[in-house]
């Protein structure tokens, strides 16, 4: 891979917008309206993975505070099918838990569909953890299985 097709991970802005959203669009059934996406431009793990200049994935990221042991929050992440399976979800997802921890989450939460086996294979190999399903969570009816990890943990080892 020549120096030029590096993947490289920053925060997103809002000349992104575009590109997130078509994305969101080829990746999921249920996609997030653009403008979900302007609200999340300030929080602080909205980042893109770029190669090329072009925006190739991203993940939005927040935490909530909860009396000294605050909560991360992985709301959404996606890699464009045609760099699917790469690695830049696993890159993605690192540094959005790094920026999670700069920002004093303890742990961190996230939803996925009870048939995305590949992601919640990803997320299992970065120690996340199935707490619960929640019956009927997405619009089309599917379940959603809620899994955590602890950060705290996961930063020391």
């Amino acid at each position: 891979m020549s120096r030029t097709d590096e993947v490289t991970v920053r925060k997103s802005t809002r000349a992104d917008l575009l590109s997130v959203y078509r994305i969101e669009r080829a990746v999921f059934s249920d996609p997030w309206p653009y403008d979900a996406f302007e609200r999340m431009l300030s929080k602080p793990a909205f980042l893109v993975a770029e190669r090329n200049s072009a925006v190739v994935g991203y993940v939005v990221a927040d935490v909530t505070p909860n009396f000294g042991r605050d909560i991360g929050h992985i709301k959404d992440i996606a890699v464009r099918p045609d760099e699917q399976g790469r690695g830049i979800g696993g890159r993605l997802l690192r540094t959005a838990l790094s920026r999670l921890r700069m920002q004093n989450a303890s742990i961190v939460k996230l939803e996925v569909r009870e048939s995305n086996e590949r992601a919640r294979s990803l997320y299992r190999s970065h120690g996340f953890e199935t707490i619960r399903q929640v019956a009927r969570y997405y619009h089309d009816g599917e379940d959603a299985i809620v899994m955590v990890l602890d950060l705290e943990a996961w930063q020391s080892g």
